[in-house]
């Protein structure tokens, strides 16, 4: 009986403490795939590896060039998520040298949310859609040193914040039960490999939760992953759809919202 309970416990401690999302057609996890700063390497090598995958991406757009609007226009036709990422991309001065008023320094909440509201006007405009997400950034969430998510998710502007940073337990978690306004990624670039990308997913898998993946470069532009790279990674997805379902960011968080997990135990 002593063993027994021995194997029970273990057992029980290598489940998860709370149940995940009921993902569609059983699979173990979901998978978002998005991309920051409308570099034009995502146009030239991350939507082609995407569609030729049959899988859909989150782009967030910031200092969208008017060269490209009619490719973006055709993105987001094609299914694809065009997110909100702030007209000029501001971030702290010591983040990287740029023009003084387009500082986060510079900005104040209101000033932020003014420009967060004009840049749904050009993604309404690129893809008919009236709601859209936000990623905050350079993951920052401070506009002249005062926290501005919190009057965004009063103004009711964006369904979500993406940020920057994810912990274990949030690969875990109940997606249905996550802050939107804090939704985690984590962020690949220069040197990470596909084998690194799909570990992260593979965490996901085991606790039944959401990956979400950041990218910037896709095969050039800055903080690039390479292209051949990102695509042995989404030819894995392709190859693993059973288990991994890939959804655009608002897929998947209206999905958990719509099917969440059990409650958590008391």
């Amino acid at each position: 009986m002593r063993r027994l309970l021995t194997l029970l416990a273990v057992a029980a401690a290598a489940m998860p403490a709370q149940a995940a999302t009921r993902w569609p057609h059983g699979a173990k996890a979901a998978v978002v795939l998005t991309y920051d700063d409308a570099l034009p390497s995502q146009l030239d090598h991350a939507v082609p590896a995407l569609d030729d995958a049959g899988l859909k991406g989150t782009f967030f757009l910031a200092n969208v060039r008017a060269q490209d609007v009619g490719r973006w226009r055709a993105v987001a036709q094609e299914g694809h998520e065009l997110g909100n990422h702030t007209i000029f991309h501001p971030c702290r001065a010591a983040a990287f040298p740029a023009d003084p008023r387009y500082t986060t320094e510079a900005y104040t909440p209101a000033s932020m949310i003014r420009e967060i509201a004009q840049q749904n006007v050009l993604l309404t405009a690129l893809d008919g859609r009236m709601r859209h997400g936000f990623a905050t950034p350079c993951g920052e969430t401070r506009a002249g040193g005062v926290d501005y998510l919190e009057p965004l998710r009063a103004a009711g502007l964006v369904t979500y914040a993406r940020g920057v940073s994810v912990s274990p337990a949030e690969l875990a978690a109940d997606v249905a039960r996550i802050d939107p306004m804090h939704i985690p990624a984590r962020g690949f670039g220069e040197g990470d490999d596909a084998a690194k990308m799909i570990a992260f997913v593979q965490q996901a898998e085991a606790g039944g939760g959401m990956a979400v993946l950041l990218f910037h470069g896709v095969g050039g532009d800055h903080l690039a992953v390479t292209d051949a790279q990102h695509r042995a990674f989404v030819a894995w997805l392709k190859a693993h759809r059973r288990d991994v379902w890939v959804a655009t960011l608002q897929q998947a968080l209206d999905w958990a919202q719509a099917h969440p997990g059990p409650s958590p135990r008391r």
